[in-house]
């Protein structure tokens, strides 16, 4: 009877699927708003012809600018990681939305009333707020996202980053030159968050056990499947620190994520220079190709996390072997797309565009590789291993646009951007070699540590056997 009840509940559509579509919202409406400076920048640095203010920054600057968001994303993703594993992402995620969305009204202000620096510190507190984004979203998936069904489901909200990318790249660039200009990129943005953390807070939730639209089938699906403890019970487990710093699955994941933020964040937040420097390419156009490459990754994604639930669900190859092959995927194909890249002479537009989209769009196999193998070691534990690995990884995100400052002398020579595609790309493959050789698809025996609550009954436990025995010592020698 039960086992019927699960097939009904697995093969129907439920609450999972409506926290799992809200996710995807989240991701899609964040990574808009970062992205939106990438685009807005070089419109505010430009002549319009609707009396917008014009910023004459250089190259430095907005390489600051672009790069400060992550200075305050990384501070808070291990406390982040931590709270949403005790408490839940709920309201963690509904606060992060919040300030973004208020940030984003203020930023147009900001820019034309202070200077840079003001622009710089409205994104660092964005980044800040964004902090607790990704892993209470970790946490949220873990709990709700059962085995047979995590790697769609992972795709489905992590995919939302590139569409919220190409919405943005194609949206901004028709902005910044219609007669609301720059200003409306950051107003968009904002307001869209703001609605969105409306409708999180009435439907999401943290654990399928909090959720009160949920149905009692689905829930018992979901708990006997998704293999995560009840929110209740995580507060009680002490987190295993040591276990987690000494184990090489988790080296692999961190290093992976880190060789993933340098390679993508690069492209991410240069590729609409690079497209106007180098390639010459007007603002307007400049976001429709910028764009391209992000619809290829978000379009294969799908392919590929179908491809990794097909093979698993099937058991034709080791959980571990199926990320592996898909993290390959994800960082060696773009890694040889960008090799030829940097050989497209100046001018060729339609090559270029065409070599970025292969790069970026084999990179969507990172969903089904190491993005979404914190879950596969530590359910438990998800939203601590993704704080640490975002955070860590974020780090390089910071380094992508300040690399560019260093590297690139001639802001028009291809030649000179070259050097920067070499540095993503041994990232790409020293990282992926790590995964390969150490990464582990199975369950961490420190995902289940004795809880301090047992741990002190362990501890009551031998002093009574202790005193049990000196008291039948003290009966022998009566006797």
């Amino acid at each position: 009877m039960v086992e019927v009840t699960q097939n009904k509940s697995e093969s129907s559509f439920g609450m999972r699927h409506v926290v799992i579509f809200l996710l995807f919202l989240s991701t899609v409406t964040s990574y808009a708003t970062r992205v939106s400076m990438s685009l807005a920048i070089v419109a505010m640095t430009k002549p319009n012809e609707h009396g917008f203010p014009i910023f004459e920054w250089e190259q430095s600057i907005r390489d600051t600018i672009l790069s400060s968001f992550f200075w305050g994303y990384i501070v808070l993703q291990i406390p982040a990681g931590l709270l949403a594993g005790r408490f839940g992402g709920k309201m963690l995620i509904f606060v992060s939305m919040i300030i973004t969305g208020i940030i984003n009204l203020f930023t147009p202000l900001m820019a034309t009333q202070g200077d840079w620096i003001a622009v710089c510190a409205c994104r660092i507190l964005m980044g800040l707020a964004q902090g607790l984004l990704y892993p209470s979203i970790h946490g949220v998936i873990g709990q709700w996202a059962p085995l047979s069904e995590r790697s769609r489901m992972g795709t489905i909200v992590y995919s939302g980053s590139q569409l919220g990318t190409i919405i943005e790249m194609v949206i901004a660039g028709w902005l910044s030159e219609s007669k609301w200009g720059w200003p409306s990129v950051f107003y968009v943005a904002g307001i869209t968050c703001l609605v969105f953390s409306v409708i999180w807070y009435i439907f999401g939730a943290s654990t399928p056990g909090t959720s009160r639209w949920i149905s009692k089938e689905e829930r018992k699906f979901i708990d006997l499947s998704a293999g995560a403890a009840d929110i209740n019970e995580q507060k009680k487990v002490a987190t295993p620190w040591k276990e987690i710093w000494t184990s090489l699955p988790f080296w692999a994941i961190l290093l992976a994520h880190c060789g993933q933020s340098l390679g993508f964040w690069t492209l991410l937040t240069e590729m609409p220079s690079y497209m106007d420097k180098v390639l010459g390419v007007a603002i307007k156009d400049n976001g429709l190709y910028s764009a391209l490459p992000y619809l290829a990754m978000y379009i294969l994604s799908f392919v590929f996390s179908w491809l990794a639930d097909f093979m698993i669900n099937r058991n034709i190859l080791s959980h571990g072997t199926i990320r592996k092959i898909f993290n390959t995927i994800s960082f060696w194909g773009p890694a040889a797309a960008l090799l030829g890249l940097c050989y497209i002479p100046a001018g060729h537009v339609p090559l270029a565009v065409a070599m970025l989209t292969v790069t970026v769009g084999l990179n969507g196999a990172h969903y089904v590789g190491f993005l979404i193998s914190h879950i596969d070691l530590s359910p438990n534990f998800a939203s601590t291993l993704m704080g640490i690995t975002n955070g860590c990884g974020n780090i390089f995100s910071i380094m992508a646009p300040l690399s560019v400052t260093l590297v690139v002398q001639d802001e028009h020579s291809a030649s000179e951007w070259r050097k920067v595609f070499f540095l993503s790309v041994a990232f790409y493959f020293l990282s992926n070699l790590f995964f390969i050789l150490f990464y582990s698809g199975t369950v961490q025996p420190w995902n289940e540590p004795k809880m301090k609550s047992s741990i002190e009954e362990g501890v009551k436990e031998k002093q009574s056997d202790k005193t049990a025995t000196e008291l039948e010592k003290i009966e022998d020698k009566k006797f």
